[in-house]
């Protein structure tokens, strides 16, 4: 009874990773717009759980991946480089792979690869001018073959050309391996990035991200913005100008260039923006509008913002001499500058 228990662990434990691949897939189509968080989530599991199953249960999955609107590419680079068997249907149908990903798998893939995307209903003139290159390049490769048929009688003279061609077919396929080797590890990079790493970016204190959040929560706008604007380093008409955007884009932005917690972050947006609290798709519409957002590009962003603000703003403050400068002039008598006489002859009339 054991030894066939035994037996049956293996294809249990396959059709257990097959159910698993299959869920997965199933939950992943149920979403019509997935956020970049979903997205990452979904490549990270998709790889070993297909991997790990079955050749039916990959085909099963490519086949309804290749409705899905939306994928990451480093699944859509995964998928079209399998066998020509499993990834002929995602090839050919899928809506979601990019032309540099079609361009890819021509390139490192064998011509059943090509011919899946030939048979596309529709191919950009970018993708079409690399399918040409690939057929032009094609022949060269080919051509040396050509003479063995014709002169059979000189048996020495294929054998060199028969060995630079078989060295070359695997110079050309261990290059190909290696870039997309090198592909891959650049999307999982891409995917895989700490969003958490911080060095070299503005980023909130603790006692800053304690008063906006403070000043969110009783709704002092006031306050709120004069701490923005200590967070920022610059004007209060900039922290104004950022609050007064009603959608909440620009503060979503700001908070997630300055690195503030995520829940924090929301909190903020729910409480200054009361529209924002509403439910959405199970979260609140603030809480989808960080989740939207890229913070590479929120840095960019309130970077430009920070140096429109520098170049425009005029501080009211005026500019402190040194102490040489001080110690110099301290006894001689100012005028008041004009507007300020101005302002003294009013109140004197």
């Amino acid at each position: 009874m054991r030894d066939r228990f035994r037996d049956l662990e293996g294809p249990l434990a396959v059709r257990k990773k097959d159910v698993v691949l299959m869920a997965t897939v199933s939950s992943f189509e149920n979403l019509s717009h997935p956020t970049r968080s979903e997205l990452r989530q979904f490549a990270e599991l998709f790889t070993p759980l297909f991997q790990a199953s079955s050749d039916e249960a990959k085909r099963q999955a490519v086949a309804a991946l290749s409705q899905c609107e939306h994928i990451p590419a480093a699944v859509a680079l995964f998928i079209g480089s399998q066998p020509i068997e499993i990834a002929a249907p995602f090839i050919a149908a899928s809506r979601a792979i990019s032309d540099d990903t079609l361009i890819t798998i021509a390139r490192t893939q064998g011509k059943a690869h090509v011919k899946a995307i030939v048979s596309r209903d529709s191919l950009s003139p970018k993708v079409i001018d690399a399918l040409v290159a690939l057929r032009q390049a094609g022949p060269r490769t080919a051509a040396p073959i050509a003479p063995m048929t014709e002169t059979p009688a000189v048996p020495l003279a294929p054998m060199p050309t028969e060995t630079n061609e078989a060295d070359a077919l695997k110079e050309q396929r261990v290059a190909n391996e290696e870039a997309l080797r090198e592909r891959i590890l650049d999307l999982a990079g891409h995917l895989g990035r700490n969003d958490e790493d911080r060095l070299g970016l503005r980023t909130l204190s603790d006692i800053q991200e304690a008063l906006l959040v403070r000043f969110a929560r009783s709704r002092e706008a006031t306050h709120f913005a004069t701490a923005l604007a200590d967070a920022l380093s610059a004007s209060r008409w900039l922290a104004e100008r950022i609050m007064l955007d009603l959608s909440g884009q620009q503060l979503a932005t700001t908070l997630t260039s300055l690195g503030m917690g995520f829940l924090d972050a929301v909190f903020v947006l729910e409480k200054l923006y009361p529209h924002l609290a509403e439910p959405q798709h199970n979260v609140t519409r603030g809480w989808m509008v960080l989740d939207a957002l890229d913070p590479e590009e929120c840095h960019e962003r309130v970077e430009a913002w920070r140096r429109a603000d520098r170049y425009t703003y005029k501080s009211d403050v005026p500019h402190a001499p040194a102490p040489s400068e001080a110690a110099n002039y301290r006894f001689i008598r100012q005028a008041p500058p004009q507007r300020d006489m101005r302002v003294m002859g009013r109140r004197s009339r």
